[in-house]
């Protein structure tokens, strides 16, 4: 395990967020709706969406919230209002690395920053994009497993998990 999965199993569930892109939705059939904290999706969402299976995981798991963000500003600005001590984060390649540095930005009052644990779209394009859906439930169960082993990233720039990385399931 990186030393930021190590951080994020360490973090119980309801100190952790998960983040996630717009673009995962199906563009043209999703029902949800833009707010100024990102898309809502409808309780009552019967689209077979990744981003519905995964913001249900992720509240079931005792998240401390999800943002469904339409950019990296977006997902910046929830963080700072909420004040995680740890982050799952979806994104493609530049918004995941535009992403980690702003939120080590972010003033944290003396707390240490989150821990952030990042997944990388498999295909990117700003519109329906993809995720290995696994490697997102595997970080959001970080802590619950017992390590499957392998290397991740640098972790000063966040784990990255990846289909040979350090996963936990």
């Amino acid at each position: 395990m990186t030393d930021e999965e190590i951080r994020l199993a360490a973090t119980t569930p309801d100190e952790r967020i998960l983040l996630l892109p717009h673009c995962l939705r199906p563009s043209k059939s999703c029902p949800g709706r833009f707010e100024r904290t990102g898309l809502v999706c409808p309780h009552d969402c019967r689209e077979p969406c990744v981003v519905g299976r995964l913001v249900r995981s992720a509240l079931a798991a005792g998240c401390k919230g999800v943002c469904i963000a339409a950019g990296g500003s977006m997902a910046v600005k929830y963080v700072a209002e909420v004040r995680p001590k740890a982050i799952v984060a979806v994104a493609c390649d530049k918004e995941l690395a535009e992403g980690v540095e702003a939120v080590k930005k972010i003033g944290t009052g003396g707390a240490p920053f989150p821990a952030i644990v990042v997944v990388p779209l498999s295909r990117d394009g700003c519109v329906d994009t993809e995720v290995d859906e696994s490697l997102v439930m595997d970080a959001l169960r970080v802590g619950s497993f017992e390590p499957r082993g392998g290397q991740g990233a640098d972790p000063g720039q966040g784990a990255r998990l990846t289909p040979g990385g350090a996963c936990i399931g």
